[in-house]
């Protein structure tokens, strides 16, 4: 029987048919809430046309995503995924809640480029935006995934750079665009 680790995904790969392209053995678990890290987006993507999600430590957040279970043999998959040989994102191990109370260690991804944050009330700035495409992907994994209703609204008020045209997985998964 192959060995098995748990992945915390908060961004693309909270949808099943995205993390299925390079993690055929993933199967979501549950959802879970990520303490002391806020949402944010950062470095420019060229497979996304805009900025990617990351997870920044920040005392009072919490960030909200799905436990995937995932094959020992697709680790090295999700790490080239998430460019981690290319100094992209950094693996680290997260200890995530489930709505049941249990806590969960997981991997999960950071990207090496932290944003700083952003002060009350101000705007996503245009330079740290992610596509409209991109974000569509997330918003359609959390409503997959079951992240709580309240979480999907935040998600939903993210200012996207509003690139809604061909990304190079455009053949990998289809997405209809829903945003405004």
């Amino acid at each position: 029987m192959a060995s098995k680790f748990l992945y915390f995904a908060y961004g693309s790969n909270l949808l099943a048919q995205r993390i299925h392209i390079n993690n055929p053995s993933a199967v979501r678990r549950t959802i879970g809430k990520l303490e002391g890290y806020r949402l944010d987006f950062n470095h420019w993507s060229h497979r996304w046309k805009g900025c990617a999600a990351t997870i920044v430590p920040e005392e009072g957040k919490h960030t909200w995503g799905a436990i995937w279970e995932i094959d020992d043999s697709n680790l090295e998959d999700l790490d080239r995924q998430e460019g981690v040989h290319e100094e992209v994102y950094f693996p680290l191990e997260v200890v995530v809640q489930t709505p049941d109370g249990e806590s969960l260690k997981c991997r999960s991804y950071q990207l090496h480029k932290t944003p700083p944050a952003l002060k009350d009330n101000e705007v996503l700035p245009d330079e740290r935006r992610p596509s409209q495409i991109y974000l569509e992907v997330i918003l359609r994994g959390a409503q997959e995934s079951g992240l709580p209703t309240s979480y999907i609204k935040y998600l939903e008020q993210i200012p996207h750079n509003g690139f809604k045209g061909d990304i190079e997985i455009n053949s990998q998964i289809n997405i209809p665009l829903s945003l405004k």
